[in-house]
């Protein structure tokens, strides 16, 4: 059975209402209240648990009580329960909200992928690096290094949650540490370009402009849009559903950190051609990914918001 645990502080004005809330609702179990005992903010703490499937009705009613900025609400996953019979019974038939992501903790999971530390821009020169050797040697496992290396998805995916949320601050954020770690990422690489040419390093077939890999990446086309699109549905799901293994082929289909590397690249060899189809390549993917991105969020929240409404129909008759 699907459980979070809910911690809350609430001020003693308010906790009456709080409890209402959660002792009327069938899915909150074990309701407990302490007076008077928490500091930081001050007030009363309360804890439940509540079935997933529920647990995004109870937390909007948190909100509109305004819980969340008078108190606070903390959620936490339950690994394991033992539970009564009353509880067993609604579980049994729980229905498809049983299913339904709870909002809280995916928002949470792209908040904290929106921090971006000096690794994050370390990573990007890193994946940017194994992306030009990739390219100089007609190398698609270093490829394929490279975009798992690459950390811009967190950020892509930040700018999403900020257009969807109407965030102006996130969707700044995140633009901003795009364009920089790129910028850094092709500075260091072409710099890196310039040295595998001025030392002869390159492999013998893309010296002969044998380039299969690097063409492959510089030439964008309708492909390019239909798997970043894809991609970018792909990605808001798997982290709705905190589904590594799906988060990670996204990273591993769209080419962001690749064609970086192959503008350096391209430059440095003098390619103008291939350069100017690597820096459209990359535009467009970076730009399809957040697209996408917020439509998938908006429109799941609505597919769920729908089947909440349909499952409540049966109870409220």
């Amino acid at each position: 059975m699907d459980l979070i645990h809910v911690r809350m502080v609430s001020p003693a004005r308010l906790t009456d209402a709080v409890v209402t809330v959660l002792v009327a609702d069938p899915r909150v179990v074990n309701v407990v209240v302490q007076p008077g005992i928490a500091r930081k903010p001050d007030g009363d703490a309360l804890s439940c648990d509540v079935l997933t499937g529920g647990a995004n009705d109870v937390l909007r009613a948190l909100r509109e009580l305004r819980l969340d900025e008078v108190g606070s609400i903390v959620i936490e996953p339950v690994d394991m329960s033992i539970v009564g019979h009353a509880l067993t019974a609604r579980a049994e038939r729980p229905g498809l909200l049983s299913r339904a992501p709870v909002w809280e903790e995916v928002e949470a999971r792209i908040r904290a992928q929106g921090r971006y530390a000096p690794s994050f821009y370390l990573y990007l020169v890193v994946a940017g690096l194994i992306g030009a050797v990739g390219i100089v040697t007609n190398s698609q496992i270093l490829i394929v290094a490279a975009m798992v290396v690459g950390p811009e998805y967190g950020a892509i995916v930040s700018v999403a949650l900020g257009i969807d949320r109407r965030s102006k601050q996130r969707v700044r954020d995140g633009l901003t540490a795009l364009t920089a770690g790129f910028a850094l990422a092709i500075a260091v690489t072409f710099l890196f370009g310039l040295v595998i040419r001025g030392f002869d390093l390159q492999s013998r077939a893309f010296e002969l402009n044998v380039r299969p890999v690097s063409h492959l990446i510089s030439t964008p086309d309708f492909f390019s849009v239909a798997v970043a699109t894809l991609a970018g549905i792909v990605g808001v799901v798997s982290l709705s559903e905190a589904r590594t293994s799906a988060l990670l082929g996204v990273f591993i289909s769209v080419t962001t950190i690749p064609a970086a590397a192959a503008l350096s690249v391209s430059a440095a060899f003098g390619s103008w051609t291939e350069a100017r189809g690597a820096i459209i390549q990359l535009l467009i993917n970076v730009t399809v990914l957040i697209v996408v991105g917020a439509l998938t969020l908006r429109g799941q929240r609505a597919v769920w918001r729908r089947v909440g409404r349909r499952e409540a129909r049966p109870a409220d008759g």
